[in-house]
């Protein structure tokens, strides 16, 4: 062999050498309100994955339900609430024995940050001065679910039901307080915390369900082993301690 087709053959045997033999692409679909923990998450395991990288779907839980449903190309799905993710057991997208909780969290009222307006709590709600609220759509939306749940049980409900605009997400609904768009809203508490300069947290909003969040691995991906070596890791040490300083809390 020449020296030329030598140097080309030793030079292909390197590459083949340096790359990974279990490199995967892995497509996650997780809730909004997940959105900034994960992608530090997602950092931290594709250094620890020489190779593998993730990429994000974010959006309401129940649309991404709906995706999967329709054959996306999912192989990690983390959802807001238990009802999102027993959807998609009933349809029998989940890997059997796969499903975990790996993180909690809170909802609660705020407004924002420049407001006038005399709110101390959910029954300040019902005064006039109070025109717009912002939440998730119940239909779609888990954080609209716990809202809706919770504000019945206070009574609430059908008094203030003519003021409510209807977000897609839990995010849309912290934009709308965070640009002086509404005169409140219901968001997570990690929520809330990324904006601590345009939106004020006015109480804590107690769920008779706590919030708690689950993830499993789709039956359908293309990267089984490496979808749950990612459950794995978020729910390893490393992971809780990443979602722990964006504010959720243990299972």
């Amino acid at each position: 062999m020449s020296r030329p087709r030598l140097k080309l053959a030793c030079a292909a045997v390197l590459s083949l050498a340096l790359t990974p033999v279990w490199a995967a692409d892995l497509m996650v679909s997780a809730a909004a309100s997940l959105s900034n923990a994960f992608k530090e998450i997602g950092s931290a395991y594709e250094k620890l994955h020489a190779g593998d990288k993730v990429q994000f779907n974010f959006a309401a839980s129940d649309p991404l339900v709906q995706q999967i449903a329709k054959g996306a190309p999912v192989d990690v799905f983390a959802s807001a609430d238990q009802e999102a993710m027993d959807k998609a057991e009933g349809l029998k997208l989940l890997a059997a024995a796969s499903r975990r909780n790996f993180a909690s969290n809170t909802l609660v009222l705020i407004r924002p940050g420049d407001s006038k307006v005399a709110l101390g709590g959910v029954r300040d709600l019902a005064q006039a001065a109070v025109q717009r609220i912002a939440i998730g759509n119940p239909a779609s939306v888990p954080a609209g679910r716990y809202t809706q749940h919770a504000m019945e049980q206070a009574g609430l409900w059908s008094g203030i039901s003519n003021k409510l605009i209807y977000g897609t997400s839990v995010r849309q609904c912290l934009d709308y307080v965070a640009r002086g768009e509404v005169d409140a809203g219901f968001v997570y508490a990690t929520d809330a915390a990324l904006f601590k300069d345009k939106v004020q947290v006015v109480a804590t909003v107690p769920t008779e369900t706590p919030v708690t969040y689950p993830i499993a691995v789709i039956a359908g991906s293309a990267q089984p082993q490496a979808a749950r070596q990612f459950v794995e890791f978020v729910q390893s040490a490393s992971g809780q301690a990443i979602l722990l300083r964006y504010g959720f809390g243990r299972p």
